[in-house]
């Protein structure tokens, strides 16, 4: 069995700005700067057969490079005692129908579709016994955290070790998304 996931990389600037953020969060596991990445959809634990047919599937997914811009930081829950502290996803409709695209190829090898809202997002950090106040002095420390933008041009099956500092992340297969071809004179 491995555990699967779908997602997009992000350059190394980005996760090197999103590293810098990780201090001042007593109770805070943070994620390591080359572990950062956007999850499209997490798969879990699948058989050999599965995961050939999901790399499979995953090839027929196709698509245009994009922008992408992160924006704002949060935590989740959004009420009670926070677990995990994320970077918000600016608006993309690209990046939507990327993950409605995924989504649909998985389902068509037998995954089982996600039942809550694609809610993108870059996880930062697990938190344990973090005090609710500090968690909103991280967030008003960082009022207006944004990115620079960056072109999403593939994405990633990826699969997941968990391990006593967390969960290791080792690349499968990459899927470049091509530019259109450009037009006859």
């Amino acid at each position: 069995m491995v555990r699967l996931f779908v997602a997009v990389d992000l350059p190394a600037g980005v996760r090197e700005g999103l590293a810098a953020l990780a201090a001042g969060v007593p109770g805070a596991r943070w994620v390591e700067g080359d572990q950062l990445h956007l999850t499209l959809r997490f798969i879990g634990e699948v058989d050999g057969a599965l995961f050939r047919d999901i790399a499979t599937a995953l090839g027929a997914v196709g698509g245009t490079p994009f922008e992408l811009t992160l924006d704002g930081l949060g935590h989740f829950p959004p009420r009670g005692v926070p677990r995990v502290l994320w970077a918000g996803v600016g608006r993309s409709d690209a990046l939507v129908s990327l993950r409605t695209r995924v989504e649909s190829a998985l389902a068509g090898v037998g995954v089982a579709r996600e039942g809550r809202k694609f809610a993108p997002h870059i996880t930062l950090a697990r938190l344990k016994g973090t005090p609710p106040a500090r968690v909103g002095r991280f967030l008003q420390d960082h009022p207006l955290f944004r990115s620079p933008s960056f072109a999403v041009d593939r994405f990633r099956l990826s699969s997941s070790t968990l391990g006593r500092r967390g969960a290791l992340h080792r690349v499968e297969s990459e899927y470049p998304l091509s530019s259109p071809s450009p037009e006859p004179p």
